[in-house]
């Protein structure tokens, strides 16, 4: 859609300074790319380099952030956040696709299944007894088990699979081809041979999750694995059997969680970081990127390495093997001194 500046300045209510207020805002762009009737955003310093030749009719700043060789052509949008502030305009320049509120011919329903005001896509399957709420929407392909119950405005795209007996809030979203409820990994080695124990829990996701593509969470073994509101999980991330996931919890991609773990509220789980089995991320902690975690970290502490531990000691470790070829190098010029000393003595 377009707007005109000034109006699309008192939709996100920032103050307009200089420029052309009634200029036409078609798109919204990043700062290295933005031309003519398109909005961007200026968040990092590092990027003001791009301002002075910027063709961007209007820029997001921060309030107190002084800006040299401003183009005459550009309106500055000054805010307190400007990040969330562009979020607003690319929401409203950027307006998702509406789908209309039914259910498509080739849609397959079982028996029992209680159905709101929901868009449902061409060859998704709903399970017996399944319950979607108003506003909700399945789309093509999408798999929904039985009993599963889903919560108003919830989005499952296409190829998404949720088994038996998942529970979904209300606001959550859940990408393509993400698994939840599937078996966790669990086994006992009895007689040479690995015996399955059984998978007889399910998955609770609370209001305001969103899971990424390609992601599994496992169904608890007895009991739930649950996923607290507001956590924001990547593509391609593993959830082990009766994990508890805590608020707000963020986790990127390629992140691995073993059984029974308890990640608390606010913590941060960095790419490709992997945690054994049993452990406790304390509430706000961060688990930095690769980092293997094997025992519980503190709240709002920051770990990093593998074996993980606390960021300053990884560092300094690292620096000192760094530092290992010189040292070696001067051990052996040492060495072969010494050995001429002994001989002269």
């Amino acid at each position: 859609m377009s707007i005109i500046l000034k109006e699309l300045a008192d939709f996100c209510g920032t103050r307009i300074e200089g420029g052309d207020p009634s200029t036409t805002i078609l798109s919204a762009a990043d700062i290295t790319s933005a031309q003519h009737g398109q909005v961007t955003q200026l968040t990092n310093s590092r990027y003001t380099r791009y301002i002075k030749d910027s063709t961007a009719s209007a820029c997001f700043i921060a309030e107190d952030l002084s800006l040299a060789d401003v183009p005459e052509t550009m309106t500055l949008m000054r805010c307190a956040d400007p990040e969330l502030s562009f979020i607003k305009a690319v929401e409203l320049l950027h307006p998702g696709k509406v789908y209309n509120l039914n259910i498509a011919p080739q849609a397959v329903i079982d028996t029992g299944v209680t159905l709101g005001d929901v868009y449902i896509g061409p060859y998704a399957v709903i399970g017996e007894n399944a319950n979607i709420g108003d506003g909700s929407e399945i789309h093509a392909g999408a798999y929904i088990g039985n009993n599963v119950k889903i919560g108003k405005n919830c989005k499952v795209f296409p190829y998404a699979v949720i088994y038996d007996d998942v529970i979904v809030g209300n606001n959550v979203t859940i990408h393509s081809g993400a698994i939840i409820g599937a078996d966790g990994f669990g086994y006992k080695f009895r007689n040479n041979a690995h015996v399955k124990v059984p998978q007889v829990g399910n998955v609770v996701i609370e209001d305001n999750v969103e899971i990424g593509a390609n992601t599994c969470i496992d169904r608890g073994a007895l009991g739930s694995t649950s996923i607290g509101s507001g956590s924001k999980i990547d593509n391609l991330v593993q959830i082990g059997h009766n994990n508890k996931v805590g608020r707000n919890v963020i986790m990127c991609g390629l992140t691995g969680v073993s059984g029974s773990c308890t990640i608390e509220d606010y913590a941060i789980l960095a790419g490709s970081s992997g945690i054994a089995d049993h452990v406790t991320i304390g509430s706000g902690a961060v688990v930095m990127a690769r980092s293997g975690v094997a025992g519980d970290v503190k709240p709002g502490s920051q770990v990093f390495g593998s074996p993980a531990k606390d960021k300053k000691t990884a560092y300094k470790e690292q620096i000192a093997l760094s530092k290992l070829p010189e040292l070696l190098k001067r051990v052996k010029m040492l060495e072969e001194k010494i050995q001429s000393l002994e001989k002269d003595a």
